[in-house]
C-alpha cells in the first residue's frame, strides 16, 4: 500500500492523474453494493403496490432507509464521545469528595487524555453533523452511556491501559479500537436499545461498525476535516444503482414472475419463500438491465444474501435458477453485457 501511495504521488508530480484521486482513494465509504441490494431487498419485500402504482413513496422510503444509516453511525460516534465525557466527569466528582483519597486528588487522567478521543471531540464537521443530524439520544438516554462507561473501566482492557500514566499516539489508538471492537460492538444491552429505536439499523449495524473500526484503524495524528464524515455512497452511481434496481424490478415484475413460473413448475409455490422470490426477481433484473455488471458477481452476491437472510436452502435453489435462466439468456443472445470478463 505505501509503495501504490508513493506511485500515486508520482504520478501526480507528473500531472498525470487528477489530484482529486488521492482525496478519494483511501477515503472510507460506509456503504457498499450488497447493502445497497439487502435496502433494496426490504423494499420489494414491503412493497404491496403494483406495477402502474406511483412509485416515488417507495422510492423515498428507499433512500430515508438507506440515508439513516449515516445517523447510526453518527449516534455511535457520539457515543464514544459521551462515555469520554462521563469519565471526566467521574474525575472531577472524585476529586471533589469531601473525603478524597491521594488517588482521587491526583487521578490517572490517561483515559481522559486519550489522543484519538480528542481528536473525533475537536472534528468541526462532525460537530456540524450531529447538530444537524440533531444526534441527541444520550442526552435522554444516558443510563446506556453508564453501561458502556462501567463495562469498559470493568474491562481488563482498561486495568492494562491504566497501568501507566502517559502514552503515545498508537497505544491510544489501538486502545479505542479494542474498547470498540470489544466492549461496544457487541454490547446486548446497547443493541436492544438500537433495536428498538429504529428496526432497520439491527441490518446496518455491521456495517456502521466496520466502517467505524476502519476509520479508526486509519486515522493519522492529523487526520483531514472530513475524515470522521466518511461519504455514505462510493459515487453517484452507487445511489442512481440503488434507485434503478429498484424501479427496474418493480416495472418489469410480471415478466420476471412469468420466467420464474417457467422455471419452477415442479415447485409448490406457497413453498417458496417470499424473500427468495424477492431476490430472483431481483438478480433477474439485474442480469437483464444492468449490462456492466458481471454476471458471476450478480449471481454470488444474491446468494450471499439469501444465506443471510431466507432459509438454509434458499442458496440453492436460487443458484439453480438463475443457472438455468442464464444459460437460456445466452442461447437466445438475451444477456447484453459491455466490457470484458462480465460473463
Amino acid at each position: 500500500m505505501e509503495l501504490l501511495f508513493k506511485i500515486i504521488l508520482f504520478l501526480q508530480h507528473k500531472n498525470e492523474i487528477p489530484k482529486y484521486f488521492l482525496k478519494t482513494k483511501f477515503f472510507v465509504i460506509m456503504l457498499n453494493r450488497r447493502h445497497i441490494r439487502v435496502k433494496v431487498m426490504q423494499t420489494l419485500y414491503a412493497f404491496k403496490g403494483g406495477e402502474s402504482d406511483d412509485l416515488s413513496k417507495d422510492q423515498k422510503f428507499l433512500l430515508f432507509s438507506i440515508d439513516n444509516m449515516y445517523n447510526l453511525y453518527l449516534l455511535l460516534i457520539s457515543l464514544l464521545l459521551e462515555v469520554w465525557k462521563r469519565a471526566e466527569d467521574d474525575l472531577q466528582k472524585k476529586q471533589k469528595k469531601h473525603l478524597a483519597t491521594t488517588e482521587d486528588k491526583d487521578p490517572n487522567k490517561k483515559f481522559v487524555n486519550n489522543q484519538i478521543l480528542g481528536l473525533i471531540s475537536e472534528n468541526l464537521q462532525l460537530k456540524n453533523q450531529l447538530e444537524a443530524h440533531r444526534i441527541n439520544n444520550w442526552e435522554l438516554d444516558g443510563e446506556y452511556v453508564d453501561i458502556i462507561f462501567k463495562a469498559i473501566i470493568k474491562s481488563d482492557l482498561y486495568s492494562e491501559y491504566m497501568k501507566t500514566r502517559v502514552s503515545d499516539f498508537k497505544e491510544d489508538k489501538d486502545f479505542i479500537i479494542d474498547v470498540f471492537k470489544d466492549i461496544i460492538a457487541p454490547n446486548e444491552k446497547l443493541y436492544e436499545y438500537l433495536e428498538d429505536k429504529n428496526l432497520t439499523w439491527l441490518d446496518d449495524l455491521p456495517t456502521v461498525n466496520t466502517t467505524i473500526l476502519k476509520l479508526l484503524r486509519k486515522v493519522k495524528v492529523t487526520p483531514p476535516d472530513s475524515y470522521f464524515t466518511p461519504k455514505l455512497y462510493k459515487d453517484v452511481d452507487d445511489k442512481k444503482y440503488a434507485i434503478d434496481l429498484f424501479r427496474k424490478t418493480l416495472l418489469n415484475r410480471s415478466h420476471i414472475n412469468k420466467e420464474i413460473k417457467e422455471k419452477t413448475k415442479n415447485w409448490d409455490s406457497e413453498r417458496i419463500a417470499n424473500v427468495d422470490y424477492v431476490l430472483l426477481q431481483m438478480a433477474i433484473s439485474e442480469l437483464k438491465h444492468f449490462p456492466s455488471i458481471p454476471v458471476k458477481v450478480t449471481i454470488n452476491e444474491y446468494l450471499e444474501i439469501a444465506k443471510e437472510y431466507s432459509t438454509p436452502k434458499s442458496s440453492i435453489f436460487i443458484n439453480g435458477i438463475l443457472d438455468k435462466l442464464v444459460k437460456e439468456y445466452e442461447a437466445n443472445g438475451k444477456l447484453n453485457k459491455i466490457g470484458r470478463g462480465l460473463l
